[in-house]
């Protein structure tokens, strides 16, 4: 392979962007078609759906601003501190990452405050019991049937306690939000691969200051070294083998605005969830394995609300404005919650068939200029699929957006201490909610997850990988390809766009500069600890 050759990347998020990073390292011409305005993919700071901007503007990192204060609409955290490169990366931009701790609050379905020691049983029972899960799902992985959910485990489990009968009620229905960390409700979590859930070893950190720095730095290469086409999707993916025995193959990408461009290879760094739409975009068609991997594994769908106040009015001794009132329910000294859990509500209306458990996390407590007067609602499978459905035509600065939106949070946010509906600091300032779902780029939902009915889901990820490249010269990358400790993470795309680069550099004989040598790719052993919220 000639420093002259070229590969394609599909896709500008962090697959793509350390893909990029490596080829251009050893010399490979880099194209990237990204079907968005923006790099970063699912990292998004910004709405998919606002106005064009220029071709300089597209190349810098976007945010969204919420009430004056910039948040992140796709993922939130650094999964695990050992050996990430991306808690690396955190650090080496001065990134402001946080180990929260704090009081996580509860309330009943009949929305009152549970008492603080039955709240640290439940929470307590949940954490051992998602251990215990992983544990049993390492061990047992080839015996377990595949039909058996982490529900199951639960109730088994709360039946061996000498809980009160409301303690196991209580704790059925705060397990139910273990779905926030997966992106669809543990009725449908596979207990038989509940172990490819594990994550990297250490501390999950929120990254309080955005993942701004982070993108600006992963994608610094891609756009200094490779041509990156944006707002040109990819429509048709085509191997072409020449009649020519003695010439080489090309894959020829097919844009939506017709265009063909040719290339010796392509890496498809495409979600899952578009994978699964866009299958026939593949010529000749996917060979039968890869194509059952892609069916197989689950895509879920978790969607974020951010709401900001005036005020912090739960959010008690706070500076920079972030007081909330004085009360007789807000004694000094009272803790402040960091996470506040809403179990399936009676006092709120929703459709009857639809869990509305909720969970909601409160950046008042942020470090220094990075706390702000803002909850964040994560919110996941069919209760997030309604919400999305009810917001897809409604513009984010129309009333009926922000009608919807209060009404749907309002029971919850309004149960927190220090809330008077007379107050103007209890009064939403403006609501931001993500749409996923609604959004083909990011294939219609979050990220990879495995449920119910998976029969062979280590071995159909080790397929998603890719076996295809050096016959018909097309890769694959993304979060859905990743080790396995490091599946649905930003970490995981990272490292799958690494991988690709390398499979490449190695198929056409170059150095493979820049490539981490020996990572571990093995199951998660027993007792690693799980990733947080997406």
């Amino acid at each position: 392979m000639s420093h002259s050759s070229k590969v394609a990347i599909i896709g500008a998020g962090f697959a793509g962007l350390r893909c990029a990073d490596i080829l251009v390292q050893n010399g490979v011409q880099v194209t990237i078609f990204e079907a968005r305005d923006r790099v970063g993919g699912r990292v998004c700071l910004q709405p998919s759906d606002g106005p064009p901007r220029s071709d300089t503007d597209v190349k810098q990192v976007h945010q969204t601003n919420i009430g004056g204060h910039l948040v992140d609409l796709g993922p939130n955290w650094i999964h695990g501190t050992d050996k990430n490169p991306i808690a690396g990366v955190a650090e080496l931009t001065e990134t402001t990452i946080e180990d929260i701790e704090g009081q996580q609050i509860i309330f009943s379905r009949k929305g009152e405050l549970i008492d603080e020691a039955v709240s640290t049983k439940i929470s307590e029972f949940l954490w051992t019991t998602i251990d215990e899960a992983f544990q049993y799902s390492n061990k047992n992985k080839d015996v377990i049937p595949p039909d058996e959910s982490l529900l199951d485990f639960f109730k088994k489990k709360i039946e061996q306690t000498d809980f009160t009968a409301q303690e196991k009620e209580l704790c059925i229905e705060s397990c139910r939000l273990w779905g926030a960390y997966v992106g669809d409700s543990i009725e449908r979590q596979s207990l038989k691969f509940f172990c490819l859930e594990e994550c990297i070893d250490g501390n999950n950190f929120f990254v309080a200051s955005t993942y701004n720095k982070i993108l600006a730095h992963v994608s610094k290469a891609a756009i200094q070294h490779a041509d990156i086409r944006f707002k040109q999707p990819i429509v048709r993916i085509e191997t072409q083998n020449p009649k020519d025995s003695s010439a080489s193959r090309t894959v020829a990408l097919t844009t939506a605005a017709g265009e063909t461009h040719h290339f010796d290879d392509v890496v498809v760094t495409c979600p899952l969830g578009w994978l699964k739409r866009n299958k026939s975009a593949f010529h000749p068609q996917l060979p039968l394995r890869l194509a059952q991997a892609i069916n197989s594994i689950s895509y879920g769908r978790l969607e974020k609300v951010y709401v900001t106040f005036p005020r912090a009015f739960w959010h008690i001794d706070a500076k920079d404005g972030l007081t909330g009132p004085s009360t007789a329910s807000n004694p000094p000294g009272a803790k402040n919650p960091v996470f506040a859990q809403f179990l399936n509500p009676t006092y709120a209306e929703h459709p009857t068939d639809i869990p509305w458990n909720q969970e909601c996390l409160s950046f008042a407590g942020l470090p220094g200029p990075c706390a702000q007067p803002t909850l964040l609602f994560y919110t996941y499978g069919p209760c997030a699929t309604h919400i999305v459905s009810h917001i897809a035509n409604l513009h984010p600065s129309s009333e009926d957006y922000y009608a919807f939106l209060d009404d749907f949070l309002r029971p919850f946010y309004s149960r927190l201490r220090g809330y008077s509906s007379s107050s103007a600091d209890c009064k939403p300032l403006a609501f931001v909610a993500t749409q996923w779902q609604n959004d083909a780029y990011a294939g219609n939902g979050s990220y990879s997850n495995f449920q119910i009915g998976l029969a062979h889901g280590d071995r159909d990820v080790e397929a998603l990988r890719g076996e295809i490249g050096p016959e018909r010269g097309v890769w694959f990358a993304g979060e859905h390809t990743a080790p396995f400790v490091a599946l649905g993470t930003t970490t995981g795309a990272y490292w799958s766009g690494e991988r690709a680069a390398g499979q490449i550099c190695r198929f056409r004989g170059l150095e493979s500069v820049g490539v981490t040598a020996g990572r571990d790719d093995s199951l998660p052993s027993a007792g690693e600890r799980t990733s947080g919220l997406a």
